[in-house]
């Protein structure tokens, strides 16, 4: 960025260490050359009649901003051409991609030190986004077990033998305390509008979604052309088949159905940019606990998915981490003990893609 014709060069240290201890810091600085935040996506209500000065908290004739995105970048200097656009799940903030609940440096951080400039987005109605258009009554929810099982930590209160998260108490805290409640009633095509204003403002750049924001992902590919690849942890639903093509009668534990149909010749804007799904370890071959088989089937109809993109002569990859010998794996690969070994994939596979110039 450029600022009275002088580059700003912001040199930093991040601080690291397990758990967010105080005075440990990482030896390798980073230099930036911009960082900032926006908001993108935007709705604008007017409540009718006129607003009068002096009486300040009467509705009328004032003017509601509200359902856009907060997005935190960062650009390192000499950063590559395109740059990752980190979107979160349901229940979850841009805090998924930053420090991880045991203090490690994220996935935001990785890629920021590895040359690519980073977009970490809170979505409309959510974390920092959270100024919404329409009303939603939020209770307490009563609920932590639950995700602890669901995001395959283990069974509560045991954690898998060899899972990939630190098994601190302080660590599990953080974890829980990443959680966050929508401000208003779930809207994907409100999510998807916003990422795909923020891929029109910033052009050619990669989307890197996990679990409700694969899924967002999938939607916001039609509406933009600035996507040039998709990444995806363990995306929550909503694969895009054509029309006619979807072999599964999969459904959620809600019962909502897993895939989406859609006409042929909008399926084929998948088939146009290079696509790699990842699904982490501990899925159970059967049904007896719902709430992991859950990822099974969505781990099944997405290889289904993937071999479709690629008869109509896509490129999309499937890999189940156990498979290539990586285990332990949580939801959350990107966050997990071993999530250098999982950003080095990455890596990896960006380069093969040409995606890292």
């Amino acid at each position: 960025m450029k600022k009275n014709g002088i580059l700003l060069l912001l040199r930093i240290q991040l601080i690291t260490g397990c758990n967010h201890q105080p005075g440990q810091l990482e030896e390798n600085q980073l230099i930036l050359a911009a960082q900032g935040s926006f908001m993108v996506g935007r709705k604008v209500l007017t409540r009718p009649g006129t607003f009068e000065p002096g009486n300040n908290f009467e509705p009328d004739g004032q003017t509601l901003h509200g359902d856009h995105a907060y997005v935190f970048y960062q650009q390192p200097a000499q950063a590559r051409t395109y740059p990752l656009v980190f979107a979160h799940g349901y229940g979850q903030f841009s805090k998924t991609w930053k420090t991880t609940p045991d203090g490690r440096e994220g996935f935001q951080n990785i890629f920021l030190r590895r040359g690519f400039t980073t977009y970490v987005v809170d979505q409309p109605r959510r974390g920092r986004a959270g100024r919404s258009t329409e009303a939603i009554t939020i209770t307490p929810a009563f609920d932590e077990q639950l995700w602890f099982n669901r995001f395959r930590v283990g069974i509560w209160p045991e954690y898998f033998e060899g899972v990939q998260f630190d098994r601190s108490p302080e660590t599990l805290n953080q974890y829980y305390r990443q959680i966050t409640p929508n401000t208003c009633p779930f809207d994907i095509k409100l999510y998807a509008d916003a990422y795909a204003a923020l891929f029109d403002q910033i052009r050619p750049a990669i989307y890197i979604g996990h679990s409700q924001g694969g899924n967002v992902g999938w939607r916001t590919l039609v509406k933009t052309k600035n996507i040039k690849a998709i990444v995806s942890y363990e995306p929550g639903g909503g694969l895009p088949f054509p029309e006619g093509a979807v072999t599964s009668d999969a459904l959620t534990l809600n019962g909502r159905p897993e895939a989406d149909q859609l006409p042929v010749e909008e399926f084929m804007e998948f088939t146009k940019i290079p696509i790699i799904i990842y699904f982490g370890d501990n899925l159970p071959e059967t049904g007896e606990r719902p709430e992991l088989f859950e990822w099974t089937v969505r781990l099944r109809l997405a290889k289904q998915w993937a071999d479709i993109v690629n008869q109509y002569g896509g490129d999309a990859t499937v890999v189940h981490l156990p498979e290539i010998g990586i285990h332990g794996n949580t939801h959350f690969p990107f966050s997990d003990l071993n999530n250098i070994e999982i950003a080095d994939l990455l890596t990896a596979w960006l380069k093969d893609k040409k995606l890292d110039k």
